[in-house]
């Protein structure tokens, strides 16, 4: 049915394969049988890792690819997914095997001519059965896989259709046994629902090794590679690309893009010194405030947190008072990039202050600072990194919390340090 009758909830009912006689762990032929062993006795090989020739890509990873590892790539339809996997098994010098569910193999070399990239080790396999790609696998014996993607694939055990809950699980447990038998690391690409959720059973992220997100607006050429879970490295590090005609660039340094791309003499923009994962990161913050016209104002923003704007506008109506509650406010983050770092609250502050008296920031100065629910100005981390990366941009001065003195040496920076305790204080610096 695939509906509850009790609760109303879909995909509730999930289909099982019941097993005749004793239950027994299959194994691929030729295997060992596993037995335990005192962890104090493992010998923990150092395993190198794999360089996928893509080093934003590699960053997010930890250092590269891990052998016998299952990664899952998600993202919006269009972001770049399969874009990316492709470039990754074009420019890796070792054998890969790129399966698809979604494209036959004449389309894939009009993609991969596309990309101007060239790896004569490239296998492609257009299939969705799980069967018949394991024994492709065992096959070719590949150095890579790429499955795209895990929602089209079905396995033969399983009688509901590719992309239920039943076989999206199924055939992600014989990839992991797959991955962690031969030592062969698979790349998962993902569909997400309309919430941003990755399609399929929750059981799909615990049970891969790392999960990454492929982030951006469709409409611009930013994209931005997130890990929300890692086994062999760190969640911190984060990968930015732009999408070009021959597919995603890797952007090194993207503070230079992301700032002053507008005349300095316009008011509602502000720069923020965010640090996205362990990447120092120079963003614009725009800001419009308006009289509302009809009725209820408006509160929105594209790549903050609504919520977030909501309390720092409470902050100064309360605090500083500023008389927002008529007004319509719109924040906007240039690039269409997504940004969680408190430390952008001061920059949001600012906009939204020029805006409303529409006069101009000086865009040689930055702001890093949280605002608190009692209008106080509170320290951020890494502040050495921000003043570092404003610095090399050509910033003269920057906003910070008095209690970030402790972590700043003043020789070693350029930079103007402008301390402010409170939001109030922020109109006399900004404007006089």
């Amino acid at each position: 049915m695939g509906r509850c009758n009790a609760c109303g909830e879909w995909n509730t009912f999930v289909e099982q394969k019941i097993q005749s006689g004793p239950r027994r762990t299959t194994r691929t032929e030729g295997s060992i049988p596993a037995v335990s062993e005192r962890l104090e006795n493992i010998r923990p090989d150092r395993m190198t890792r794999i360089d996928l020739g893509i080093n934003e890509f590699n960053r997010v990873l930890g250092g590269g690819l891990v052998p016998g590892s299952l990664v899952l790539v998600g993202g919006e339809p269009g972001i770049g997914k399969s874009t990316l996997a492709l470039q990754a098994a074009l420019q890796i010098d070792l054998e890969a095997l790129y399966v698809s569910g979604e494209e036959s193999p004449q389309q894939l070399k009009m993609r991969a001519e596309r990309l101007a990239k060239g790896n004569g080790q490239c296998h492609v396999f257009s299939e969705t059965s799980l069967q018949a790609i394991l024994n492709q696998v065992e096959n070719l014996n590949p150095r890579l896989v790429i499955i795209d993607s895990i929602q089209t694939l079905s396995s033969e055990d399983i009688e509901s259709a590719p992309g239920t809950v039943s076989q999206v699980r199924e055939c992600a447990v014989r990839l992991l046994r797959l991955a962690k038998e031969t030592h062969i690391p698979v790349i998962l690409i993902g569909h997400i629902t309309k919430e941003g959720s990755i399609a399929g059973p929750k059981v799909l992220e615990h049970i891969v090794d790392t999960v990454l997100q492929f982030e951006g607006d469709s409409h611009h050429f930013y994209r931005m590679l997130r890990s929300s879970k890692n086994r062999f490295g760190s969640t911190s590090e984060i990968g930015v690309f732009e999408m070009t005609g021959a597919g995603l660039r890797e952007i090194s340094n993207p503070s230079e893009l992301l700032i002053n791309q507008h005349p300095s003499d316009l008011s509602g923009s502000a720069i923020a010194a965010n640090v996205e994962g362990a990447r120092p990161l120079l963003i614009e913050v725009q800001a419009l405030v308006s009289s509302a016209v009809y009725g209820t104002p408006q509160r929105t923003s594209t790549g903050f947190d609504t919520r977030r704007l909501s309390m720092l506008l409470a902050v100064l109506e309360k605090r500083a008072s500023f008389r927002l509650a008529s007004k319509d406010v719109f924040v906007n983050i240039a690039g269409g990039l997504r940004v969680d770092d408190p430390a952008i609250d001061l920059a949001v502050i600012a906009a939204i202050l020029s805006s409303t008296a529409d006069l101009p920031v000086d865009p040689r100065t930055c702001f890093a600072g949280e605002v608190g629910l009692s209008g106080e100005i509170r320290p951020v981390n890494r502040i050495g990194q921000r003043l570092a990366e404003a610095g090399k941009l050509g910033m003269k001065r920057i906003f910070v919390s008095p209690f970030n003195r402790k972590n700043l040496d003043p020789g070693r920076s350029s930079l103007e340090i402008v301390e402010v305790a409170r939001v109030q204080e922020i109109p006399r610096h900004l404007f006089g």
